[in-house]
C-alpha cells in the first residue's frame, strides 16, 4: 500500500453547529448546522445530513491547524463548544453533547500531533467586546493564557517546527574552571570583557552554552563568548591543533604558508588516532600519532612521551625520524562568529549598520555586505516590504539566534523596523551553487567534504527539532578554507513569494520537495533529508539543475511514479546509494542526518583515500 492511499479516508462524520467566523467585517454572527467530516488531510463541512450531504461549504487543511481545544461554556452562552485555530482564523464548532465534543477534540488532535505550527498556549474564551473573555486581555494577538494539548505530549510523539522555548539559564559544571583564549575579542556592548589571544580567565557564571561571566588575571569581570576559550591545559588551546579538518584542507593550509617545517596536528578519520601534517620541500607529509602499551604517544618507536604537547616540543628540536623538525604552525584563520554581536545583543539599531555593495538578490530580498559599528563585517538581508509575516519571524528568530554550529551561518540579530534587516555572519566566497558551476573540476575529496559539512549542519538542526524547509545548494555559502555553511534555515515559512508557492499558499520549491510535502504540505526532518539528497546530486553533478528539462507538473508526475534522478557521471556508486536512500517514498524509511554522517565517514574512509586518511 502506498504511503498516500489513506489520504481521503473518512475518519469521523457527525452533524454539529458551526459559528460564523466573521471573515467579513459587516457579516452577522450566526450558527448553522453542518455535517462535519474528518479525513487525515482535512476537516470538511457540508450542508445537509450525514445520510444525504449537500454542497461542501468549507474546509480546513489539518497541516495548518495551530490549536484544537475546548471553549469555555460562558464564551458564547453555548455549551459543548470547541475551537480549531488555523492560519489567522478560528473555527468554533458546537457539539451536541459533552461526549461528542470530547471525541471530536481528541480525533482532530490525533491527526495534528505532528504539525509544525502547533501553539503551546491558547485562549479558552473568545475575543468579544474588544477583550478576551478568559483573561480580559485587550490585545487580540496576545499569547494564550492556558496550556494546549501539546504540553501533555512527549517529545517522542511531537516533532515541532520550532524548538521548545529555552530553559532558564542554569549553572554548569564548568563554573570555577580556568580557561585560555584561543582568539582575541573586542567587547563593544556594555558588560562585555575584551581580551587578547592567550589571556587566561576563571569562569564565574555560565549562562547557557554561548556566553559566560568571567574574571581575568587582573581581576576585571565581564561577559566572554564561550567558543573563544578552552579549558587550560586542553589540547584545544594549542595553536598547532586544528581539530576536525580534512587531509586536503590541511595540505592547502600548509602549502599556502610556503615555509619549511610548518606543521599542524589534526584528528584522524580513524578513531583514536591523530595525524601530524608537516611541510617539507613544498610537499606535505602525514604521520599518525599512536600510543604504545603504556599509553605514551609516539611517531617513531624510539621517541615516546606521556602527552602530545611534549611530543611536539621534542620534535621542534629534533626531527627524530621526521623529514624535518617542526618549526611553526600555520597562521590563524579569522575569528569565529559569536552568538550575537555582544552578550544579550539582539535588536540592532539600523544606524549602527553601514551598507556596502550588493552581494545577492533572491526570493527573500536583497543582500548587501555591511559593517556593524564600522568594525564587524556582516551580511545584511533586506526583506522586501510586505513580503513576510514579520511578527512571526521575529519571535522565531529569537530562538534561531541561539543556534551555533561551524557549518551554519550565524544569525546575529535583526533591525525590526519595516522593512526588516536580518544581520548575519558574512561568508566571503558566496553561494555554493555558483561555486560548483564555476569550478566543475573540483576533486572528489572537496565534493565529499561539501556534503559532509552540510550533513553536519543539518544533523545539528535535527537535534534541535528544527526543520530547514528549503535546503538546496543555492541556500549554502562557501567560507574560508572551503568551509560550507547552511543559511536561510526556516526562513521560507515567513516569506510571501509567488515563485515559492506550489499550492494552497504553501511555499516550497517543487524540485527539492519530498512527496509528502507536495501532496500534503507535511514538513519534517525527513523531508529535509529528501532535499539533502537533491543537494548531493547538485554537488556531484557540478551544480546542474535537477530535472532540468521538466516543469513542476512533470516533476511531480515523475516522482510520484517512483522515478528518481539518475546518477551523476562523476559520482561513485556508494555516494549515489546514499542519495537514493534519501529519496525513499515513505519518510520513516529514510535515514536520519546522523546516520548519513556515519555512512559518509565509513564510505569515504574505505573508498576514498584522498578524502580521509
Amino acid at each position: 500500500m502506498s504511503y498516500f492511499d489513506n489520504a481521503d479516508k473518512e475518519l469521523k462524520v457527525d452533524s454539529m453547529f458551526k459559528r460564523s467566523q466573521g471573515k467579513k467585517k459587516l457579516s452577522t454572527i450566526n450558527y448553522k448546522e453542518r455535517v462535519f467530516v474528518l479525513t487525515p488531510k482535512q476537516l470538511q463541512y457540508y450542508e445537509g445530513t450525514p445520510q444525504k450531504r449537500g454542497k461542501m461549504k468549507g474546509t480546513v487543511d489539518l497541516i495548518k491547524v495551530k490549536v484544537v481545544e475546548a471553549v469555555d461554556d460562558n464564551a458564547f452562552d453555548k455549551q459543548y463548544c470547541f475551537q480549531v485555530v488555523y492560519q489567522e482564523y478560528t473555527l468554533y464548532i458546537i457539539a451536541n453533547n459533552e461526549e461528542q465534543q470530547s471525541e471530536w477534540i481528541y480525533a482532530i488532535q490525533e491527526e495534528c500531533r505532528k504539525n509544525k505550527t502547533l501553539l503551546s498556549y491558547y485562549h479558552p474564551g473568545a475575543f468579544i467586546g474588544n477583550q478576551w473573555t478568559c483573561c480580559h486581555n485587550t490585545d487580540k494577538q496576545a499569547m494564550g493564557c492556558q496550556k494546549t494539548f501539546v504540553n501533555t505530549v512527549s517529545n517522542s510523539q511531537v516533532f515541532l517546527d520550532k524548538p521548545l522555548p529555552p530553559l532558564p539559564p542554569t549553572p554548569l559544571e564548568n563554573e570555577g574552571l580556568n580557561v585560555v583564549a584561543l582568539y582575541s575579542f573586542q567587547g563593544i556592548e556594555s558588560g562585555d570583557l575584551s581580551f587578547s589571544k592567550g589571556d587566561e580567565f576563571t569562569i564565574l557564571i555560565s549562562e547557557g552554552e554561548h556566553w559566560c561571566l568571567a574574571r581575568d588575571r587582573n581581576g576585571q569581570k565581564g561577559y566572554i563568548p564561550v567558543n573563544y576559550v578552552r579549558e587550560k591545559g586542553g589540547l584545544d588551546t594549542e595553536c598547532w591543533y586544528f581539530g576536525d579538518i580534512m587531509r586536503h584542507v590541511a595540505e592547502d593550509k600548509l602549502i599556502k604558508e610556503q615555509k619549511e617545517g610548518t606543521f599542524l596536528v589534526r584528528n584522524s578519520s580513524k578513531d583514536g588516532l591523530m595525524t601530524l601534517s608537516l611541510l617539507h620541500a613544498g610537499v606535505v607529509k602525514h604521520y599518525h600519532i599512536k600510543q604504545d602499551e603504556n599509553k605514551f604517544y609516539k611517531i617513531s618507536p624510539r621517541h615516546c612521551f606521556p602527552t602530545i604537547p611534549e611530543l611536539i616540543e621534542y620534535h621542534k628540536l629534533n626531527s627524530g625520524g621526521l623529514v624535518t623538525r617542526l618549526r611553526q604552525p600555520p597562521s590563524s584563520d579569522t575569528n569565529p562568529p559569536t552568538v550575537g554581536l555582544g552578550h544579550g545583543k539582539w535588536e540592532i539599531d539600523r544606524s549602527e549598520i553601514n551598507l556596502g555593495h550588493e552581494i545577492g538578490n533572491g526570493q527573500f530580498g536583497r543582500v548587501c555586505k555591511g559593517w556593524w559599528r564600522g568594525t564587524t563585517e556582516v551580511a545584511v538581508k533586506m526583506m522586501k516590504p510586505n513580503s513576510m509575516s514579520e511578527d512571526d519571524f521575529i519571535e522565531e528568530a529569537k530562538v534561531m539566534q541561539h543556534f551555533h554550529h561551524p557549518n551554519l551561518v550565524q544569525l546575529y540579530g535583526v533591525c525590526s523596523q519595516t522593512p526588516i534587516y536580518i544581520i548575519t555572519e558574512f561568508v566571503p566566497n558566496g553561494c555554493l551553487l555558483t561555486f560548483l558551476r564555476k569550478q566543475r573540476s573540483q576533486k572528489l575529496s572537496v565534493l565529499c567534504e561539501i556534503v559532509f559539512h552540510v550533513a553536519s549542519a543539518m544533523a545539528y538542526l535535527e537535534s534541535k527539532n528544527f526543520i530547514h524547509r528549503d535546503l538546496a545548494a543555492r541556500n549554502c555559502l562557501v567560507g574560508m578554507n572551503l568551509v560550507v555553511k547552511v543559511c536561510d534555515f526556516g526562513l521560507s515559512r515567513f516569506v510571501i513569494d509567488d515563485e515559492y508557492t506550489a499550492s494552497e499558499g504553501t511555499k516550497f520549491p517543487i524540485k527539492w520537495a519530498a512527496p509528502e510535502v507536495i501532496m500534503y504540505n507535511r514538513f519534517s526532518s525527513k523531508s529535509d533529508i529528501w532535499a539533502y539528497g537533491i543537494l548531493m546530486w547538485e554537488v556531484f553533478s557540478g551544480g546542474m539543475s535537477p530535472y532540468a528539462s521538466y516543469g513542476n507538473p512533470q516533476v511531480v508526475s515523475y516522482i510520484m511514479s517512483g522515478k528518481r534522478l539518475k546518477k551523476p557521471e562523476s559520482c561513485r556508486s556508494g555516494i549515489y546509494t546514499i542519495m537514493k536512500d534519501c529519496w525513499l517514498e515513505c519518510p520513516d524509511h529514510r535515514p536520519s542526518f546522523g546516520i548519513v554522517i556515519r555512512r559518509l565517514k565509513s564510505l569515504l574512509g574505505e573508498d576514498y583515500a584522498d578524502a580521509f586518511d
